[in-house]
């Protein structure tokens, strides 16, 4: 049998995903992608998963891209296929009801910058590098990296990046508020964990209504966005765990959270 192209192990609530292809940077082809979103499928209908982790095997690269040698040999219909194939990966990250966090401990291009961007939070080492260099192949980002920076960075970043092709070091990256975090490599694995732990411990239908209103927000118009944030706010007043985070303020206690 051959070994999954994904790894996944829980520690207390989180689940940490790695891609696990280290003598080709982690590559995505389309076994990966196909893993990766039966690896999410799978967390979004675990109770007992409350924050992800998503990372790469090997000290060099999150994701270096999609497989250039998997590509080389589509046709125009094989490559719409393909990118479709990456695209829906990408949209049921960003749309998990669930955290997800980007360690991104080395390169992220391409298709991996595109992976980390679905991503609800983004945390880099300090040696990580990060850019779109799909213009140098003779494509453009196909995974929904042109849209998904234009909305991160805006339209400066997502055409500089996109255009020249030139991968940026992890402190541009903070700067242009495509990385939440940058910290020493050292420290990148228990600093992620330490944020992972820390949602993980939240209330979970608050952090799903925080992820909708969020996500669903920048899609729409800003009456829309606020009317569903409003009927957010009022389900969880039919929560327990609603009452549970306000008795527990106020009786200076730490709260116990249910999922319901």
């Amino acid at each position: 049998m051959t070994a999954s192209p994904v790894l996944s192990r829980d520690a207390d609530g989180v689940r940490i995903l790695t891609v696990d292809r280290p003598d080709k940077l982690n590559a995505l082809n389309r076994a990966t992608l196909e893993a990766l979103d039966a690896a999410f499928a799978a967390a979004a209908e675990d109770a007992a998963v409350r924050t992800l982790v998503l990372t790469g095997s090997g000290p060099k690269a999150f994701v270096a891209g999609a497989d250039i040698a998997e590509m080389n040999g589509l046709s125009a219909i094989e490559g719409r296929e393909f990118s479709l194939v990456g695209q829906r990966l990408m949209r049921r990250i960003e749309r998990l009801p669930k955290p997800v966090v980007a360690m991104l401990n080395g390169y992220a291009l391409g298709g991996g910058l595109e992976l980390a961007m679905a991503c609800h939070l983004r945390i880099a080492a300090d040696t990580a590098r990060l850019g779109q260099p799909e213009v140098n192949l003779g494509l453009v980002p196909g995974f929904g990296g042109t849209q998904r920076l234009l909305r991160l960075a805006g339209r400066a970043a997502a055409l500089e990046l996109c255009l020249t092709g030139v991968p940026i070091d992890a402190a541009r990256a903070l700067q242009l508020g495509l990385v939440n975090r940058v910290v020493p490599a050292a420290e990148l694995e228990a600093q992620t964990m330490q944020l992972a732990a820390q949602l993980a411990s939240a209330a979970p239908l608050a952090l799903r209504g925080v992820l909708d209103a969020v996500v669903l927000g920048g899609e729409c118009a800003i009456e829309e966005g606020l009317q569903f944030e409003t009927a957010q706010f009022a389900l969880l007043f039919a929560s327990e765990d609603m009452r549970e985070g306000t008795g527990a303020f106020l009786e200076k206690r730490k709260p116990q959270f249910r999922n319901r």
